[in-house]
């Protein structure tokens, strides 16, 4: 009897909605449509409460109720068949297929609107993703939930936190706000705002955002993140760091389980421990192997002396050999129009090469150094460093000094091999050896000139006093012919091989981007020379440092 009398009552509930399905309903906002109704399945108890609230239906003790392809769960409910809703207590539980849970310690829904407010303890899971949250609204007719009192999205390798949240159950994106945190084993991403699909389980930067990975952090506002591949997208100058070095561009590509970035537009590549800066169009950095490679008007900026030296070529490679070995060194080489500019010293060179292992810079290709109103030239020039500054420099074949007096009168030496020797960054002291040949302007005690000294001898050793020479030593069998200034010959006040190259000395630090070649008739004698391999990108990838 009282099983028949529960089910008269729960059938007498259920009855009108069916009658009524037909039904349409008027929306202030939208025209009229089908209305579509809960279903109340069953009740272990239903009751009235006619004063405290008349317009609903108390259920009691494991409700069920149904819209359309969903089913809900309770402990208690009160339902308001006029209005389409129900209010959930207890154990909520929303069920769409077998993908779709949604629980929580209390529901507001309404069958019209479609949309469920759940309040206390709120999970929601779908397949291999769950959100949890406080206080969740899930709108079932774009099948969009959203939190805004903090939550946490879990999936199968990141959790995601946040103030702000809405994950869409279709396209499986999820939108987060404020305080965004999401941790991965592999790495930690904090974020102003940021989307994430968990369905391949990427993430779009659309704010502020660092990810952190080991020594590697990415700033980014602007961007792509593959969690699965550790690989990022960036835009809008983001920045790659790793230690103190810091690699920013127009857009980026890194990827963190080969240890490679590739740098496009605007491009500087910063080192606070050496002291030295990268630019140019493009760049490829290999972190393993602490590699870099870059060309479209690449330059580089060294401030570890004091004044900055500004260096640019075509191509600039560096890169690390014999890696994680104890006798690790670094090669820097630069390819075609080598133009450099500092307060102190300029130079220009086809290509060249600076290897730590001795501090040397080799200079390819019709180098020439310029230091005040001194210029150095040969077919290769080699610059050791020191700490601070230069060592000395060692000049090979086709040498020639020249220092510029006047717009006439230049001291000159030339010969096979030269040896410049500095003091407290000045020129200090010159070597000369072979075929040695001077034409030396002499200075009287009022420093007045009165004649030019021309010289030939087998070697030659020279002393300088702020640059300027001041004391010449050659051997005794040297010759040499002395001309008063009114009785120079014209063939004897330049030798052979001078040529003062002026219109090429870079002026400043943005003249070393403007190319000028030398004049055909001031040429070095074609002869075989060495150069340096062309670094290609695709043999710098390639290659094994």
């Amino acid at each position: 009897m009282n099983r028949l009398f529960y089910f008269l009552i729960s059938l007498w509930a259920f009855i009108p909605l069916a009658a009524q399905e037909g039904d349409s309903i008027k929306n202030d906002s939208v025209t009229a449509r089908k209305r579509v109704y809960v279903y109340l399945l069953h009740a272990d108890v239903t009751k009235f409460d006619k004063e405290r609230n008349p317009d609903a239906h108390i259920l009691v003790g494991d409700v069920t109720f149904r819209r359309d392809s969903m089913y809900m769960y309770c402990d208690s409910a009160y339902f308001y068949t006029k209005n389409n809703a129900v209010q959930a207590f207890g154990n909520v539980k929303m069920e769409q297929g077998d993908t779709l849970f949604l629980y929580g310690d209390y529901l507001d829904y309404n069958g019209d609107s479609n949309l469920a407010r759940v309040r206390g303890n709120v999970r929601l899971e779908d397949r291999t993703s769950t959100l949890e949250t406080d206080s969740l609204d899930f709108d079932r007719n774009i099948n969009l939930g959203y939190y805004f009192n903090g939550g946490t999205l879990y999936d199968e390798q990141s959790t995601l936190e946040s103030y702000w949240g809405e994950y869409n159950i279709d396209t499986k994106i999820a939108i987060f706000k404020d305080n965004v945190l999401l941790q991965n084993p592999q790495f930690t991403l904090e974020s102003d705002t940021l989307r994430y699909s968990t369905d391949n389980n990427i993430a779009t930067i659309v704010g502020p955002t660092k990810i952190v990975n080991g020594e590697n952090c990415i700033y980014s506002e602007l961007g792509y993140y593959n969690t699965n591949l550790r690989q990022a997208t960036l835009l809008d100058r983001s920045v790659v760091a790793n230690n103190n070095k810091e690699l920013t561009g127009d857009s980026l590509f890194y990827d963190a389980n080969n240890g490679y970035s590739e740098a496009f537009g605007n491009i500087v590549y910063s080192d606070t421990i050496n002291r030295n800066m990268l630019k140019g169009g493009y760049a490829y950095f290999n972190e393993l192997v602490d590699s870099a490679y870059a060309t479209n008007r690449a330059v580089v900026m060294d401030y570890s002396q004091g004044d900055t030296l500004y260096m640019r070529a075509d191509t600039i490679w560096a890169v690390t050999q014999n890696h994680e070995t104890d006798s690790v060194y670094r090669l820097l080489r630069a390819c075609h129009r080598v133009r450099a500019f500092r307060k102190d010293m300029q130079m220009v060179c086809d290509s060249l090469i600076f290897d730590s292992r001795d501090s040397c810079m080799t200079m390819y290709t019709d180098p020439i150094l310029w230091s005040g109103g001194q210029q150095l030239l040969g077919e290769e020039i080699k610059v050791y460093m020191d700490t601070t500054s230069i060592d000395w420099v060692h000049i090979i074949n086709q040498t020639l000094y020249a220092e510029k007096l006047d717009s006439t009168k230049y001291n000159q030496i030339k010969g096979q091999e030269m040896k410049f020797f500095f003091k407290d960054k000045k020129l200090h002291e010159m070597q000369v050896l072979g075929s040695v040949e001077v034409a030396y302007f002499v200075l009287d005690d009022d420093s007045a000139y009165v004649g030019l000294n021309t010289t030939t001898a087998g070697r030659l050793s020279a002393f300088m006093d702020n640059n300027e020479v001041n004391k010449i030593i050659v051997p005794t069998k040297s010759s040499g012919v002395f001309y008063p200034m009114s009785q120079i010959p014209t063939d004897k006040r330049y030798l052979s091989n001078f040529a003062w190259f002026d219109y090429i000395r870079p002026l400043n630090e943005n003249d070393i981007f403007v190319w000028r070649g030398k004049r055909k008739d001031q040429q070095l004698k074609k002869i075989e020379r060495k150069n340096i391999p062309l670094p290609s990108l695709e043999r710098f990838k390639k290659e094994k440092h």
